[in-house]
């Protein structure tokens, strides 16, 4: 497979028109090798518009998600250098990987154990050294930064979901600096948004619905309360 080619197809297929268009994030994903954070069994689809399940499968919820999906988020957010990041769902690290290259650190959190080691060693492999993978269940690590007992050393300037919530919690908002930004995917399907809230006082948010899709569950984020009559 040339690998070259399937990237480049990538980029001019699938992601830039999907208005994708900020030369800096398609030149950064033309760098970071995708393929090296696919599970071998499934690297031939490592350039496809799908999410790609990873191990060890028992949950479903377990995956990448689709090459535009991410480079959208990551268009929408405009990291800089100089900011600090929480990631909630680290996945293979694929997009720890793309946030390090424009942050000055990252933290990301990983809720199965076995996917945190396979993070980390992707990349460590990928010569990334300030992206931090921690294996623990995001939900409850909030409630705990909240509450002190758990020191994720925020607030952040960037916080990004990977992975979809019925409603973005107020303890992420919490960790948010004045002027950072969340990113989350949004609602119950069929109907999610890529959902862009901005900080911009103490006690002040201000909630943008960029653009819809529909993305896997993060776990044991709080679910909408079901009536039956």
């Amino acid at each position: 497979m040339n690998y070259e080619q399937a990237r480049f197809n990538m980029i001019e297929q699938q992601i830039r028109p999907w208005e994708v268009l900020d030369n800096q994030v398609l030149s950064l994903l033309a760098v970071v090798k995708r393929e090296d954070f696919v599970p071998l069994a499934h690297k031939a689809l490592a350039f496809v518009d799908m999410e790609i399940p990873l191990p060890p499968q028992q949950n479903p919820s377990q995956c990448m998600l689709a090459p535009r999906v991410e480079a959208r988020i990551l268009q929408d957010l405009a990291v800089q250098k100089h900011e600090k990041v929480l990631e909630i769902g680290a996945g293979s690290g694929y997009m720890a990987a793309l946030l390090a290259h424009r942050a000055q650190q990252v933290i990301t959190l990983e809720i199965d154990p076995t996917l945190a080691q396979i993070a980390r060693d992707n990349l460590q492999k990928a010569g990334i050294h300030n992206a931090e993978v921690r294996t623990g269940d995001g939900a409850a690590k909030l409630a705990q930064a909240v509450s002190g007992s758990d020191p994720l050393r925020g607030p952040f300037d960037v916080i990004v979901l990977s992975g979809s919530v019925a409603e973005v919690p107020a303890s992420l908002l919490s960790l948010l600096k004045v002027g950072g930004r969340l990113s989350a995917i949004v609602g119950v399907e069929p109907v999610m948004r890529s959902t862009l809230v901005t900080r911009v006082g103490e006690d002040a948010w201000r909630t943008t619905e960029a653009w819809d899709t529909v993305a896997p569950r993060l776990l044991n984020f709080p679910e909408p309360s079901k009536f039956s009559f």
